[in-house]
């Protein structure tokens, strides 16, 4: 009994975040019960952002079914991993609906830059992955940290930096990595807290 009560209230300090991180890992589940999460055609039936579907079919929806789909357990655990921090803290500070609206218009809107990216190469390729949403928290909150002089609970400007210059640079030296889509995300993301953080004045006692 008190397992289940730690349990829900664990879930409600963060539901958003949580029922998102719940949805990739059943949807994992799901992919890999009906096919392989590594075969390209079988992860674009399930709603993968390829280039052409996008660009050519306009099926716009695959830029927030993409975030729910990952191509290994590893690519899942790494995403879901950052995300359970950094998510936790960006919507206990914004609340529910400005969290749910940075995360979801940062990843598409990442994942959408990254299909004018693909075009405007002409590279034509298959992605999907929460990392677009991911680095769109760490930019919410990476404003929001800023916003309150550099430090918010356990998170600071220079440890946020820090994360997304060591996230970053790994995608840029390594095969198959959607770097636009990360790049995106960190600045949409921060770009939306702006609009969306109001910080809270502290209450001056009257005398």
């Amino acid at each position: 009994m008190n397992e289940f009560k730690s349990a829900v209230a664990f879930w409600k300090k963060a539901p958003v975040n949580h029922t998102i991180i719940l949805l990739n890992i059943l949807i994992f589940i799901l992919v890999e019960i009906t096919g392989s999460c590594e075969d390209v055609r079988h992860m674009l039936r399930w709603g993968a952002a390829g280039t052409l579907d996008i660009a050519q079919d306009h099926e716009y929806y695959r830029l927030i079914t993409a975030m729910f789909l990952h191509f290994s357990l590893q690519h899942l655990g790494n995403n879901m991993l950052v995300l359970l921090f950094i998510g936790d803290c960006l919507e206990r500070n914004l609340g529910k609906v400005r969290y749910a609206l940075i995360y979801f218009l940062g990843g598409a809107g990442a994942n959408l830059l990254s299909v004018f990216h693909e075009v405007y190469v002409n590279e034509y390729v298959v992605s999907a992955g929460a990392s677009g949403g991911v680095f769109a928290a760490i930019g919410g909150l990476l404003y929001v940290v800023v916003r309150n002089k550099g430090h918010i609970e356990n998170f600071t400007s220079r440890q946020l930096l820090i994360l997304a210059f060591l996230s970053l640079y790994h995608g840029l030296t390594s095969t198959g990595v959607n770097n636009m889509a990360h790049l995106g995300g960190l600045v949409l993301g921060f770009l939306f807290a702006l609009l969306f953080y109001h910080r809270r004045k502290s209450s001056i006692p009257v005398r």
